[in-house]
């Protein structure tokens, strides 16, 4: 009988089938065939049908809505091939979901992004690879070995094919997001404008003032999620009011929570553009300005390159 010896499984939960089964015909590997299914109770049951022993086998499933199944089915689908006598598992998580609480911002509050990872390391994983973490100390909180992927080359890639460069304009909707689009910013020869934002209480945001110069110009904003929508259509607005020529959002993870899409719809940001980190609903995919990237030749890629024990961070550089 033939041995896996290391060979590439792909297994999916169902957070993102359509995505894992693109990463799976970027590097030529079939989706392992696996049961994930619930109970009457929605209790969740898993059964991988084909022998994983001795493979090298990547777990491929977003924590997106709805969060806890999802999570619940990564952990169950861990400990299955961990029981399997799996070589190695990786927990491929294109969306981390509980990533934006990755700190106490008040007492008596959780870390939950740190209990999240906790729970992932717990049930057997060996290694994790995701994609633009909201914070990237959150890498600590693993301790495993963590890649955390940039979808910016894709990013970079569309913008170079849809816009004259000279023209362009990386904005941050906040400080905080500073870091994130001056990279951009650098990667295309752009300069770099902020959005100052005041929050007066969760989930409602108030744009205070835009730094930088974005008269006539064709402004990018840039973050790493994009949920109820608020930040970033004030943040076009104010750009906007000074002037700005047109107005675009790249964002690497579209949660679009609630009446996002709608509120999309009607507002004065020209396109809203995402990656298929957390799979499109039928409301995304159906509204005229919002656009979806492809991320399966990336996190394709990476798998090939974690799987032949090579630098995954060669990647990034130019």
């Amino acid at each position: 009988m033939a041995s896996n010896n290391g060979a590439i499984k792909l297994v999916a939960g169902n957070s993102n089938p359509a995505l894992a089964e693109g990463i799976g015909g970027y590097i030529g590997t079939p989706l392992t065939k696996a049961v994930v299914r619930r109970f009457a109770d929605m209790e969740i049951f898993v059964e991988i049908q084909e022998n994983v022993r001795g493979a090298d086998v990547f777990v491929i499933q977003s924590t997106s809505f709805p969060a806890n199944d999802h999570l619940m089915e990564l952990l169950i689908i861990i400990d299955a091939l961990r029981r399997a006598s799996a070589r190695r598992i990786t927990a491929v998580i294109p969306y981390f979901g509980y990533a934006r609480q990755d700190r106490k911002p008040g007492p008596r509050t959780p870390i939950s992004a740190k209990l999240v990872a906790n729970l992932i390391t717990r049930a057997g994983a060996d290694r994790v690879l995701t994609l633009d973490l909201h914070a990237g100390q959150i890498q600590g909180f693993f301790d495993i070995p963590t890649d955390n992927l940039f979808a910016a080359p894709v990013i970079v890639r569309d913008i170079k094919q849809r816009f004259d460069l000279a023209s362009v304009i990386v904005v941050s909707p906040d400080v905080g997001g500073v870091v994130r689009a001056r990279g951009l910013a650098k990667r295309i020869n752009a300069p770099l404008a902020i959005v100052d934002k005041r929050r007066e209480r969760p989930g409602e945001s108030a744009v205070a003032n835009v730094i930088g110069e974005v008269e006539g110009g064709i402004c990018i904003l840039v973050d790493d999620i994009v949920d109820s929508g608020g930040t970033l259509l004030n943040a076009a607005d104010a750009l906007l009011e000074k002037g700005a020529g047109a107005v675009y959002g790249y964002i690497s993870h579209g949660v679009l929570s609630g009446g996002a899409v709608a509120r999309i719809n009607k507002s004065n940001l020209k396109e809203l553009v995402i990656t298929d980190s957390i799979q499109p609903t039928g409301t995304v995919a159906a509204a005229a300005n919002i656009r979806v990237l492809p991320i399966a030749p990336l996190i394709g890629e990476a798998i090939n390159r974690i799987a032949g024990e090579e630098s995954v961070s060669s990647l990034f550089f130019d």
